[in-house]
């Protein structure tokens, strides 16, 4: 039997989608949900064996953790061990959108993301579906809803042909109205020694003119930039949220 879809668009559709959402997550199952830049499949962040059900159903091994949704910088806060102003300054600028921000995770957090060596990767997203779970699952391990090699799912039809029965709900909102996946940023670097440059791991959703506006000096220099996708914490970034 196949998993079902919800059409969010469609009040009582959204209602029974939301409710099995909501008793996915909770009982360590996959849930596909629109976000603001392409379709996500998520699992609770604090559910190990379901963040290992997400990497598997992707493809992927631990050497690719995923980035975590929250709904709000109350809950960066939570996770992060500090928030420095400079990531303050973008959270106002550019949250709920699409910039993925790697911050030192907090060390006393009871969760298994995969080798992260010590960060999470933190985004709040522009979508209402998407916001209105985080309130009531709390932060959630979200990837990019395809195959690993495959295209970003920009429709709920296009990851259900991909993940298949692998996930529990598939959460319908509709085409992504862009399609881009958010710009991954490092930010460990603005808290403790040595130089505190904020280096793009991706551009994305937030251009580096953007980025510039709000950081100064703060961002290195596309010159140095390696263009791998590999901070210097030495966490792989494991998906396009």
């Amino acid at each position: 039997m196949s998993s079902p879809l919800y059409d969010c668009r469609d009040d009582a559709q959204l209602l029974a989608g939301m409710r099995h959402a909501r008793q996915a997550i909770s009982h360590g199952e996959l849930i596909v949900m629109p976000t603001d830049t392409v379709y996500g499949v998520a699992a609770d962040a604090f559910n190990a064996t379901a963040v290992q059900r997400l990497l598997e159903a992707k493809g992927r091994g631990r050497q690719s953790p995923p980035p975590v949704l929250v709904p709000g910088i109350r809950t960066l806060r939570a996770l992060a061990a500090e928030v420095p102003e400079p990531v303050e300054r973008l959270v106002d600028a550019f949250w709920p959108g699409g910039l993925t921000i790697v911050l030192r995770s907090q060390p006393s957090l009871s969760w298994d993301l995969g080798d992260t060596h010590g960060t999470v990767a933190v985004r709040m997203p522009a979508n209402r579906i998407a916001l209105e779970l985080l309130e009531e699952t709390g932060p959630l391990a979200v990837s990019s809803a395809n195959r690993t090699g495959m295209a970003a799912a920009i429709s709920a039809d296009d990851a259900e042909r991909m993940l298949g029965d692998s996930v529990a709900a598939y959460l319908d909102d509709g085409a992504s109205t862009t399609g881009i996946a958010s710009t991954i940023i490092d930010a460990t670097t603005l808290v403790g020694e040595g130089e505190p440059l904020v280096r793009v791991l991706r551009e994305g959703a937030i251009t580096r003119d953007d980025l510039r506006a709000v950081l100064g000096d703060l961002l290195e220099d596309d010159s140095t930039d390696s263009g791998a996708d590999v901070p210097p914490t030495g966490q792989p970034i494991g998906g396009t949220e």
